[in-house]
């Protein structure tokens, strides 16, 4: 297991790539108090000279070896694009590295499951960074279901279109850089109903490809028995309201968009409805709970968090990669 990281001092944050997503999560790991940015790597070190300043990390770095190497470094975050993320975690995995790793964790189930095994191997904490589950509102949802507020669960119905017009230079549509909007979008739609629902029995898939290949729009029924449980959809071309519903037999859930972040939840009785604001708004983008998820596993000396496990974050992308292989997309190089 890993060593416990004591209360007394933060976690130190090595970044690996200086991109938007890095640039933004940076932001929200300087505002929790047990947390900060200490180091920066980028493939030109101007660029990561310019990021270490602007977050006030001690240093920065022109290569990915450095940063992981970096002894004043506790976890490494991966934010390069998804065809990279299996290399740049076992890189930092590697060099004993803890490692959040920025959605998708892989572009599929098998470079996850070799990430992840790595990761427990070498007794390193690992997880992917998707913060919707550490989100408070859609923590409540869950407790608000534990609790019977909307008795049985029989429906899930989520949504994630970004309204991207088609462009092959867009990374969205670039098929070599991961693109699509089953990885980018659809993962969202699907990690929400499998928290609430769980591994369906049958994933029933239609889409459409954009011009390079990649998914343009996809829509998914997930069965459970002969029962549809969710429907989902996504797309990189047509945006959309961006909802999501939890239905249950006594009432129902609602997340006010963007779901995958939501800015608001409303449970629906015959008593009526209950309004709850968003208690990240106005503080930072929205990380925070990320963050302070991968702190408390490290200062515990966990592999892996409860929240986040290995296990659903692999049968995710199995769906996805059914999804995928039902629409017609392979990614180049894919083993």
């Amino acid at each position: 297991m890993p060593t416990p990281i004591a209360d007394g001092r933060p976690i130190r944050w090595g970044i690996l790539g200086a991109g938007g997503i890095a640039d933004t999560v940076s932001g929200d790991i300087n505002l929790t108090s047990g947390n900060v940015v200490t180091a920066v790597a980028a493939r030109h070190a101007d660029r990561a000279a310019r990021f270490a300043a602007k977050h006030g990390a001690a240093r920065s770095y022109g290569d990915y070896r450095s940063l992981v190497n970096d002894d004043e470094v506790d976890v490494v975050y991966v934010t390069t694009t998804h065809p990279y993320h299996r290399e740049h975690a076992l890189l930092a995995i590697e060099a004993g590295k803890a490692v959040l790793i920025e959605k998708p964790v892989c572009l599929n189930a098998r470079d996850a499951r070799e990430v992840f095994a790595a990761a427990t191997e070498a007794g390193v904490f690992s997880m992917e960074a998707m913060w919707t589950r550490t989100n408070p509102l859609v923590r409540q949802a869950q407790q608000l279901i534990a609790d019977g507020a909307i008795g049985e669960v029989r429906g899930v119905r989520n949504e994630f279109g970004l309204g991207r017009a088609f462009d092959p230079k867009n990374r969205l549509y670039e098929l070599a850089n991961g693109g699509g909007a089953l990885l980018d979008l659809g993962v969202y739609p699907a990690t929400f109903a499998f928290l609430f629902l769980g591994q369906p029995d049958e994933v029933r898939t239609v889409g459409t490809l954009s011009p390079t290949g990649s998914d343009e729009t996809v829509a998914m029924q997930w069965m459970y028995g002969d029962h549809p449980g969710a429907q989902l959809w996504t797309s990189a071309l047509i945006h959309a309201p961006n909802e999501a519903a939890i239905l249950g037999t006594k009432g129902w859930i609602s997340f006010l968009p963007e779901a995958y972040r939501p800015t608001g939840l409303i449970l629906h009785t015959d008593a009526g409805e209950v309004h709850t604001p968003d208690p990240l708004a106005g503080n930072g983008r929205g990380y925070q709970p990320e963050i302070e998820e991968v702190e408390r596993c490290l200062r515990a000396g966990l592999l892996e968090s409860p929240l986040i496990q290995h296990a659903d974050t692999i049968a995710i992308l199995e769906i996805l990669d059914g999804a995928r292989a039902a629409v017609g997309v392979v990614y180049p190089g894919e083993r």
